[in-house]
């Protein structure tokens, strides 16, 4: 490649090959070294709203936690880690993050893979690293300053969205689930962004109806001729906020659209068309190719109109000033309570504050076995594997079913978690030979070295299907006990669960008691407790949305739990429920309003023996 080498067309994304590309050496093979040139290019590049992705032949979370380990991991959206050809990963991938193959640079170091690239996706730019040093001065010179990385933020939300999505069979289901609100804004308060109306009009292609390029001073001249009304757009949903994404202008005495254009960052929530019915479908003459088509007829049901003052918007009509806000007319924070079914205890003492808990716990499968579905790297399982292969474990190891797999996590349709990772520490990694994969299960048991007809002898007395002598048997030939995941894997999880969620979502984190439970048959559970929740302090110090609520405080000896640590005697279940609702007030910066009679009534229920239980809450 010469010096005078320049882009066919401007980078807006980096796609980046790892293993002696990004970094010197495999990944595979043991240490790699890292390159501080690439990691200060990436750190440049995106400060000028440049964004980076990963496309690599590896094992996502050894790739990920190097990754996390030099500090750029937040730098990187939507990687693609796996051993999967590359080809049609870019392909998915420009198609996922609504880009152009002209504008995306690929650079691996081997040729193969380059040339497999340029074959799925003509006109993608593609490099050899060896090529970087006349490169890097290039690309840190496209863009524009972005030192707040909005434009990263942006495809971070736009991850997110389709995370979200794809957990939905239903897209319609999905899109009534993303709470979508749209702000129009015209009069004065449109020459405020005369700056990005220009940058959309010019600089956008895939949703451009009109594709008619204007100078920054026909633009001043346009919005103040009274025959065009000139509008702008605003999107947020509950995955964030999209800012202004659209632009309008409509020919008064025509009733003709001579500007209507949209960000890609928009596409499929029907934006453009809900914008188009918005104007009573005025008469508009399609330029070119555009990514949707609009009709005089649909009015997306899923939209709803966000009204704003002239100048600043409005999430909610608020109150005016002096005006006392009534219990009835705030709104109900809605919580996901994420743990053991012990934790259930907590929630008639939470209903008492004005919230609305959601709960998702262990449940027992469809082989009568009791299934924790927190522990992370079951999550992580979830998120990374291929559905075929969650349902090839699914059938094979009886001790997880169906619905394993299965979270609302990750359609974060609720304002706050509430998270109890105890099953990180105390569950066992079992992991399979022929794929490295690691289960968690059971606690303070290898079931690799157990006797198998002992076992299932103890695992038929409780009912369990499945867990038979011949399965224990195959299960330790094909599987190698790993112990309690390590503390710098259970670190690199919490990081990782933190990204998968919406930045705005807050996390409240429940650590572990660190007392000693005689007769428990938990041999060195205090110790490990208290190592894992020093592990979880220091990550809750460090990321951002993160909170610790600490049980420590009154769980203090063996009279505070019942058959082992993780266990509280039922009015500590009060208590951390008061700490929870303290924790989301102090988060939502208002008191959360509390019914005293419904903390009446839970304090009698948790009194009240557990097989009348479900007779006491029918009479409530």
């Amino acid at each position: 490649m010469t010096d005078d080498f320049a882009f066919s067309q401007p980078i807006k994304v980096v796609i980046w090959d790892l293993d002696d590309t990004f970094w010197r050496g495999t990944l595979s093979e043991g240490a790699v070294e890292a390159l501080a040139d690439n990691l200060a290019l990436v750190r440049d590049t995106a400060a000028r709203g440049i964004v980076h992705t990963i496309v690599s032949k590896n094992d996502f979370a050894a790739a990920e936690a190097k990754l996390q380990e030099l500090g750029i991991r937040e730098l990187f959206v939507f990687p693609r880690i796996s051993w999967q050809p590359k080809g049609p990963i870019i392909k998915e991938l420009l198609e996922s993050m609504q880009l152009r193959a002209p504008n995306a640079l690929f650079l691996d170091d081997n040729p193969i893979n380059r040339a497999e690239a340029l074959f799925y996706n003509p006109k993608l730019q593609v490099a050899d690293p060896a090529d970087l040093p006349v490169l890097s001065p290039q690309l840190r010179a496209l863009g524009k300053p972005d030192p707040t990385l909005s434009r990263l933020e942006q495809y971070k939300l736009l991850e997110r969205q389709q995370q979200a999505r794809a957990a939905y069979h239903d897209n319609l289901a999905f899109l009534r689930d993303s709470q979508v609100r749209v702000e129009f804004r015209e009069g004065t308060a449109v020459a405020l962004d005369l700056d990005r109306i220009e940058e959309l009009i010019n600089r956008s292609n895939q949703l451009n109806f009109t594709k008619q390029r204007v100078t920054k001073a026909a633009l001043v001249a346009g919005l103040q001729d009274e025959n065009q009304r000139w509008g702008t757009v605003r999107v947020h949903d509950r995955f964030g906020d999209y800012g202004l994404v659209g632009v309008y202008c409509l020919n008064q005495p025509e009733n003709r659209l001579t500007q209507l254009v949209f960000s890609c960052r928009i596409l499929h929530l029907g934006i453009e068309q809900f914008t188009y019915a918005r104007l009573g479908f005025p008469a508009l003459q399609v330029q070119g190719e555009v990514a949707t088509a609009l009709n005089t007829t649909d009015i997306p049901d899923w939209i709803a109109v966000q009204t704003a003052t002239d100048s600043t918007p409005e999430t909610a009509a608020a109150p005016p000033p002096g005006a006392a806000e009534s219990k009835e007319s705030q709104p109900r924070l809605r919580v996901l309570l994420k743990g053991g079914c012990d934790l259930g205890q907590l929630t008639p003492f939470l209903q008492a504050f004005q919230l609305e808990v959601v709960e998702e716990f262990n449940f027992v499968n469809e082989n009568q076995i009791p299934v924790h579905v927190e522990h992370t790297a079951l999550l992580r399982l979830g998120r990374e594997l291929p559905a075929a292969e969650q349902q090839r474990l699914a059938e094979k190891l009886p001790f997880l079913g169906r619905e394993a797999f299965d979270t609302r996590l990750w359609n974060a349709d609720f304002d706050a978690l509430v998270y109890s990772p105890l099953m990180d520490y105390t569950q066992e990694l079992y992991r399979e030979k022929a794929t490295g994969l690691a289960i968690p299960f059971g606690g303070y048991q290898d079931l690799t070295t157990v006797d198998p007809a002992a076992q299932a002898a103890a695992y038929a007395q409780r009912r369990f299907r499945g867990l038979d002598e011949d399965f224990l048997r195959r299960f330790q030939q094909e599987f190698t006990c790993e112990g309690q995941i390590l503390p710098t894997d259970f670190q690199n999880n919490l990081r990782w669960l933190r990204a998968q969620l919406p930045a705005q979502i807050p996390v409240f984190f429940l650590n572990g008691a660190e007392i000693d439970v005689p007769g428990s048959g938990e041999t060195g559970a205090a110790r490990r407790q208290a190592a894992m929740n020093a592990v979880l302090q220091e990550f809750v110090a460090t990321a951002e949305n993160c909170f610790l609520i600490d049980v420590r405080d009154f769980i203090r000896t063996p009279a505070d739990v019942t058959n082992n640590l993780r266990h509280y005697q039922r009015p500590h279940y009060r208590t951390l429920a008061q700490r929870v609702a303290e924790a989301l007030s102090a988060w939502h910066g208002r008191q959360l309003p509390r019914s005293a009679w419904a903390d009446f009534r839970a304090r009698l229920a948790s009194r009240v023996p557990g097989k009348l239980r479900g007779a006491w809450q029918k009479l409530r």
